[in-house]
């Protein structure tokens, strides 16, 4: 089972005589990276929310925004009036030099952020408590879409497997026609360039096993095979948190595709070695996405 780092949650709910509504995106990172957006209200429960966040959603870039909704009923407010005449002297400037009529700036005061908030300063403990399913809810959402994503992930990532397993099976097969070939092209050339009659054959047979042995990539393919069954039984595992540990067989199943490249001296199987690198590149663009 994959759980994928890409995914949307969103909840809407009312706790007390506030309507919360909390959007969470969430992309692929290496580590847990948040972007928080929320009321001034909830200023003093940021470090919570943030840790509630890092818990339940691992890794990831993390775009989280709480807001809260206008629900239509008549609240005391509070008007920061430091903020508002910050906000008045630029605004004012900018009027002047445009020569545009100042006498709309109050109204457009007023919308600006922080310049008019409601009048209580944070939640009860009981709201608090009651906020936290709110956020919960978003976050179970999002983990939702994150399993979806993940089911496909798991499912390309087995078809590239797969493909490079089919290809080993052709380099194995390959393999025992790669060394006649070696084999008839040294005793050729000998042939043609110094006489049949002239070289050593027992000494030749002795260069020949050394020279086979040395570019034998038996060691490889069982290698290869054993990082690709691993790689299966990993993604079957239960775990959710498995993005890394996958990219790391990935790198050993990468080893022994180029080590056999580089031993193989043969066309076809080197055409084998390409097709291998493409399903492995395609599969470790996909594992950046995986938890």
């Amino acid at each position: 089972m994959l759980k994928s780092m890409t995914g949307f949650g969103r909840a809407e709910k009312n706790v007390g005589d506030k309507t919360f509504l909390v959007d969470i995106k969430s992309l692929n990172g290496k580590q847990f990276e948040l972007q928080l957006k929320l009321p001034a209200f909830l200023k003093p429960f940021e470090f919570d929310i943030r840790r509630l966040l890092s818990e339940k959603l691992g890794r990831g870039s993390v775009d989280c925004m709480i807001s809260l909704k206008d629900t239509g009923s008549s609240k005391p407010v509070t008007i920061n009036t430091d903020l508002a005449k910050a906000y008045y002297k630029p605004l004012a400037e900018l009027s002047a030099a445009l020569n545009l009529d100042t006498s709309h700036i109050l109204s457009t005061l007023v919308k600006l952020p922080e310049v008019i908030t409601p009048s209580s300063e944070t939640l009860t403990d009981k709201e608090w408590e009651n906020f936290k399913d709110v956020l919960q809810l978003a976050i179970d959402n999002l983990n939702s879409h994150r399993l979806d994503e993940g089911k496909s992930l798991e499912e390309d990532l087995l078809i590239r497997i797969t493909n490079i397993l089919k290809q080993q099976d052709e380099v194995i097969k390959l393999e025992p026609l790669r060394q006649q070939k070696i084999r008839e092209g040294i005793t050729r050339l000998l042939e043609e360039n110094v006489g049949k009659e002239n070289y050593d054959g027992n000494r030749l047979e002795q260069e020949l096993i050394y020279y086979i042995e040395k570019i034998d990539i038996t060691e490889e393919q069982v290698r290869l095979k054993n990082h690709c069954e691993y790689f299966k039984t990993l993604l079957a595992e239960s775990d959710e948190s498995k993005g890394k540990k996958l990219s790391f067989i990935l790198q050993e199943i990468g080893r022994e595709i180029n080590t056999t490249g580089s031993k193989a001296y043969d066309s076809t199987i080197q055409k084998c070695v390409v097709l291998m690198k493409d399903e492995l590149e395609k599969a470790k663009e996909q594992v950046l996405n995986v938890l």
